[in-house]
């Protein structure tokens, strides 16, 4: 019988157990550094003339795979293989389809600090950041595998005289999955398997800056006997590989996570039928956010300050759900400022191989620049620094854990998502004020509101307009299961990874109606 789902355990790393078995596997990893890595079609590794490296952003140098170059002529070859493969995919029962995912999550349970040290390698995220990431990813193949089993046995209808009536749920047939670098195992697993549970076949592009990491999942999911053109492996620039996706006419649904701007361009390429098309294609997009926490004057600023700290600094704010506008009103404005500016002072940066830091690197340098670019853009616009601001020099892509104090609600820093551990500190009026504050950007991913007045509480859930609202806790860190994920307005098409309604963006329903006597 099956087990009720539950969210996997996050390692303590104080205990010394658990501490020497994660040094062992960051040492497992470090010495496979550097190896090459193929596209895979239909199960065949296929190497191509030109390649791109991965590199550590700790130090900017070190190898940590490397990858091919795929041309629009591979591109085509996966989509149609995927097409092939799902001819017969579609028709593996849904029970034998969620096996897989279960066999995958229990390899991925097994080996899930080696996954973890894959991570602060590739992209910078600390012990306890990269631990989340590999216990999300486990959840979401439990989760799915789960839904798809419920989902088998169809959907209700209203019982009539003399018909036999069901629904049943039949996958869509070929998807592009193209997942972002800062959840590069979590989001890359969810989106893939929750596609794959649900009967369709994938291509699937993962970010340049984080190949590797979406490799060795490519190989675990071979090691459970996944069959070969069910998930297929192709990397490169997202103007050829990426396009060609898109636009191929046996496409059939697009799963996207990242900026506003590529995922706009994603729908809009989408949206237009190709020569040869017969359906209309399906978007599935998380295209990041502008997320605050409200500090009410009647808050428990101690908590306040702690979770503005831990949702804007958490994986040095490259989370679409960091927290990077503090509304605080005027009454507590320079408490909680104040409590702030002294935690953020404490935050350790560095390598983060080294326990020692929980506060890594950037993801390159082009986003380390972009961010102080933004850091200049808001102390020109008449923000106050008030700690950080700086980026350090020499090895690796870091930057200092910046508060900009005295914000003004229509500043570029207040407005535009910056992706990187700068927080801005903006003054209300009070909680009238705060809350018209909170929702005046385009976005509406996460929110949180610290109040002890219940009254105040029951306002924000019903003006503050995101997809994700926490109270008197931090914006980030949503379960699978128990914070179903996926935000309003420009934040995407509040998919709700990780809910029960996730895996219908992959099914289609059909009503099957026979004559009784």
């Amino acid at each position: 019988m099956m087990t009720e789902f539950k969210n996997e355990p996050l390692t303590n790393f104080s205990t010394p157990e658990n501490k020497a078995a994660f040094e062992s596997a960051l040492e497992k990893v470090r010495a496979q550094l550097g190896q090459e890595y193929f596209v895979v079609i239909g199960g065949e590794n296929i190497q191509t003339p030109e390649k791109f490296n991965s590199l550590n952003p700790s130090d900017g140098a070190t190898l940590v795979g490397r990858f091919q170059k795929a041309t629009k002529e591979l591109t085509l070859k996966a989509v149609e293989n995927a097409a092939a493969t799902f001819e017969t995919w579609k028709k593996t029962p849904p029970q034998k389809r969620a096996q897989y995912l279960f066999d995958a999550a229990t390899k991925l349970r097994e080996r899930k600090h080696e996954f973890s040290a894959w991570m602060v390698f590739e992209v910078g995220k600390s012990w306890a950041e990269a631990d989340a990431d590999t216990a999300e990813a486990i959840d979401f193949m439990e989760y799915y595998a789960r839904e798809m089993l419920r989902l088998a046995d169809g959907g209700p209808v209203t019982k009539i005289p003399n018909e036999q009536n069901k629904l049943e749920y039949i996958p869509l047939g070929v998807g592009a999955v193209i997942p972002p670098w800062n959840f590069p195992l979590a989001i890359c697993v969810g989106m893939a398997t929750a596609a794959i549970g649900a009967g369709n076949t994938v291509v699937l592009k993962p970010s340049s800056d984080a190949p590797t990491i979406a490799a060795q999942f490519v190989a675990l999911m071979n090691e459970v006997g996944l069959p070969a053109g069910v998930l297929n492996f192709i990397t490169g620039a997202g103007a050829e590989v990426g396009d060609t996706l898109v636009t191929h006419p046996q496409i059939r649904f697009v799963s996207f996570t990242g900026s506003k701007e590529v995922g706009l361009r994603i729908n809009e390429l989408a949206a237009k039928p190709q020569k040869g098309q017969i359906w209309i294609k399906r978007v599935v997009a998380e295209m990041g956010g502008k997320d605050s926490i409200v500090v009410d004057d009647e808050a428990d600023l101690d908590a306040a300050a702690e979770g503005i700290v831990a949702s804007a600094f958490g994986f040095q704010g490259q989370k679409c759900s960091a927290c990077s506008r503090a509304i605080v009103a005027d009454k507590v404005y320079d408490a909680v400022l104040r409590k702030v500016v002294e935690r953020t002072r404490k935050i350790g940066v560095g390598d983060v191989t080294d326990p020692r830091y929980s506060m890594g690197p950037v993801v390159n340098h082009r986003a380390q620049k972009k961010i102080m670019d933004y850091i200049q853009r808001g102390l020109k616009e008449g923000g106050k620094l008030m700690t950080g601001g700086s980026a350090r020099g020499g090895k690796g892509f870091f930057i200092e854990p910046t508060v900009i104090a005295d914000v003004a609600p229509d500043a570029t820093i207040s407005q535009e998502e910056i992706f990187g551990p700068v927080l801005a500190f903006i003054r209300a009026r009070d909680f009238d004020d705060a809350l018209r504050i909170a929702n005046n950007t385009e976005y509406g991913l996460t929110g949180a509101v610290f109040s002890r007045n219940r009254e105040k509480l029951e306002r924000a859930s019903n003006e503050f307009h995101v997809g994700n609202l926490y109270l008197n806790r931090k914006c980030t860190g949503a379960l699978v299961g128990v914070h179903p994920f996926g935000g309003f307005n420009m934040s995407g098409t509040d998919s709700k990874a990780g809910g029960p309604d996730y895996l219908l963006l992959f099914l289609q329903a059909k009503a099957i109606s026979e004559k009784v006597k």
